[in-house]
């Protein structure tokens, strides 16, 4: 494993992410960790369940994005876009 000389630094939600983990979406299974963003590979629709609990769907979000939100699940119903990973 790498050393790492910035790992006795506090982090907050400004820090860059340390934590990544590929979405299967699921309409029944949380992510591991509530994310901090979502990077979107590919380009289409992506149905979340926020930290906060609400069900949104964002809509044309293009190939490369990174999208600056907690979430605690991808769902499966409504999520077009692929290769998404969430960063936390």
């Amino acid at each position: 494993m790498a050393t790492d000389s910035h790992s006795g630094m506090l982090g907050t939600l400004a820090s860059p992410c340390s934590y990544a983990e590929a979405v299967t979406p699921s309409d029944t299974v949380d992510l591991t960790l509530v994310s901090r963003a979502l990077y979107v590979g590919g380009g289409g629709a992506i149905s979340v369940i926020t930290a906060g609990g609400q069900t949104v769907t964002l809509s044309g979000v293009v190939t490369g994005s990174i999208l600056p939100i907690r979430v605690s699940r991808v769902r499966n119903t409504s999520t077009t876009a692929t290769n998404i990973v969430a960063l936390a």
